[in-house]
């Protein structure tokens, strides 16, 4: 234990119990204030290394603090996240929308800084049911509906992490997190990591992250598209390292995130679909499982977070300021939003790994990784995925919401304008960031988990970047017809949940129902009635019978005792006739009887 470890997560719960008492002007320094003290304690942090904040409960040791290179990264990341965060829904005035946000990066954090299964789900179900809220606290009926959807998903996860903690525990008697013996997996190997997966949105477990991000608040969506996909990468990165068969997985989430990010109609539902398809990126690196890979992981996983807050928060204030959120029903907003354009754009081209941008340093790694792990099929089809990612995100989102046919009514055209002062700031921290990451990269690699030794900018790499968003901007220009969006649904894999929740509802409704009525009418005929009969007939066999012997006892004994009572008398006179009386008949019965 070291008492110079503190914990971030704490900081953000205290500050969120607090937070209601906190009124008038002081609330919005306040809202700064917490996740600026949190962040402060991360980077006190960084200078600590091992296993700090170490508790014995029952058999267990715990550890909520250990502070290593691949935590570091991710911890420093999350904490700057929520100052973003914070500081772009700074205007909102609903306490409890902020109290689930430092909830939920608490758990984040909480998980980050988990030495133990045991404090890491802890923190991993606080997670859960923290963004939940951020969904609810949308007010509609559609983000009602998600998010039970969400919490239901996330609970049947958080139940299959807990089995195979438990079958982990009961087989090698620690709940220590480390690294698995991936090259041998076991029941429990495979259930922590659907646990993780489902969180990390691996098809086909990732129908939960279109369906809720794109239903949740305008700044709630900001903290969610940071914080659960990440830090279960973390979490796979920790534990899965290597494991063959997240590289398969992570291609597949490339590629199929894509394509339905081409179809999409709803620009943070695109956004949710990118998610999908980035995540993708890092869980094919956990699998590659190299120094390189790993890095890549870890890099893209602090771009990903910057560049996608920054399109989330663009998008959100399209939201917040139109109320729309579908291409079908916006568009030409240059004129009325150019701020938020110009952030978006710069988004878009992060997510693209444009040159100087976000993920052109971090996606290359990963993609190099793959090349040099002789892995080339993975390469070539993440490499294939860079380009259809320039043309749904870095030409798609942009053109047809800023750009093309203004699809707006005359009320959302009048409400369009760019946001407050706090959501800009926020967006310009963001932008910055994501410019900095691509340009400076030896400030990203200074961070990494393992020593760096990449050159991105190269004659070559660069000129392979351009030619594949060369060739992306001219696929979108002889598409763009057919890429024009349409009000429609994309059937997806939660199509099978949906049918199988009717399914299921009618089942429970009909045939379960009906066998229940039936089976109680029949015991009511069959069981209920001859029971009914035997217990009357106890009844009256112990008001008659049992009562009755016990009764005519009793009123025998009160008889015989009234009789007798008179031996009581006190006169001796009395005492001696009785005796001698019953003397003489007991002594006549017995000559009787020897006479006989």
């Amino acid at each position: 234990m070291t008492s110079s470890f503190i914990h971030p997560a704490l900081i953000l719960l205290i500050g969120a119990l607090i937070l209601p008492f906190i009124r008038g002007p002081l609330r919005k320094p306040y809202l700064f204030l917490v996740p600026l003290l949190a962040m402060a304690a991360v980077v006190s942090n960084t200078a600590l290394s091992g296993v700090h904040g170490v508790y014995q409960f029952m058999d267990w040791q715990l550890e909520f603090g250990r502070v290593d290179r691949l935590s570091t990264i991710f911890a420093l990341i999350m904490g700057l996240m929520a100052i973003i965060g914070t500081l772009y829904g700074l205007h909102v005035d609903n306490a409890k929308e902020h109290i689930a946000a430092w909830f939920y990066v608490a758990g984040s954090l909480g998980t980050i800084y988990s030495g133990d299964y045991l404090s890491l789900f802890l923190f991993w179900e606080m997670m859960a049911f923290a963004s939940t809220f951020l969904i609810w606290f949308r007010r509609d009926k559609g983000s009602l509906a998600a998010g039970y959807r969400y919490l239901i998903i996330h609970t049947i996860g958080g139940i299959i992490l807990l089995a195979g903690i438990m079958l982990r525990y009961q087989a090698v008697g620690d709940i220590a997190f480390d690294l698995m013996d991936v090259a041998h997996p076991e029941l429990y190997t495979w259930l922590i990591m659907i646990g993780f997966g489902l969180n990390a949105a691996i098809v086909p477990l990732h129908s939960w992250l279109p369906d809720a991000y794109s239903e949740a608040s305008f700044n709630g969506s900001v903290f969610m598209c940071a914080f659960t996909t990440k830090t279960a990468v973390y979490t796979l990165a920790r534990g899965f390292a290597g494991f063959d068969i997240l590289v398969v997985l992570g291609v597949i989430m490339a590629l199929y995130g894509v394509i339905y990010a081409v179809m999409e109609n709803d620009i943070r539902k695109l956004l949710a679909w990118s998610i999908v398809s980035q995540v993708g990126y890092m869980v094919a690196g956990v699998g590659i499982g190299t120094e390189l890979a790993i890095n890549g992981a870890s890099a893209h996983a602090v771009a990903h977070i910057l560049y996608k807050g920054l399109l989330f928060m663009g998008t959100g204030s399209v939201l917040y300021m139109t109320g729309k959120s579908k291409f079908t029903e916006l568009g030409g907003l240059y004129k009325k939003m150019p701020a938020t354009m110009f952030f978006t754009i710069i988004g878009c081209l992060s997510i693209s790994a444009a040159p100087f941008f976000a993920a052109f340093v971090s996606k290359s790694m990963i993609i190099s990784a793959g090349f040099e792990s002789h892995l080339n099929w993975a390469a070539w089809l993440l490499m294939f995925g860079a380009t259809g990612t320039f043309m749904y995100n870095g030409l798609k989102l942009p053109y047809f919401l800023f750009f093309g046919k203004n699809n707006c009514s005359e009320e959302t055209w009048e409400k369009a304008g760019d946001p407050t002062w706090n959501m800009q700031m926020a967006m310009t921290a963001g932008a910055a960031l994501c410019i900095i990451v691509g340009s400076a990269p030896g400030l990203l690699y200074s961070l990494l988990p393992y020593p760096v030794n990449y050159h991105p900018y190269d004659g070559y790499h660069i000129a392979e970047t351009l030619q594949i968003l060369g060739f992306a901007a001219l696929a979108f220009f002889f598409l763009k017809k057919y890429l024009v969006p349409e009000d429609k649904i994309c059937l997806d894999m939660d199509w099978f949940y949906r049918r199988g929740g009717r399914l299921f509802l009618w089942i429970a409704k009909h045939p379960i129902q009906w066998f229940d009525t039936a089976w109680g009418e029949a015991y009511r005929v069959v069981g209920l009635g001859p029971l009914m009969t035997i217990s009357r007939f106890w009844s009256w066999f112990d008001w008659h019978g049992i009562d009755g012997v016990v009764d005519g006892i009793a009123r025998c004994v009160r008889a015989i005792g009234g009789r007798v009572r008179v031996l009581q008398s006190g006169q001796i006179q009395y005492t001696i006739y009785f005796t001698a009386t019953f003397a003489a008949v007991v002594l006549i019965s017995y000559i009787l009887f020897q006479l006989a």
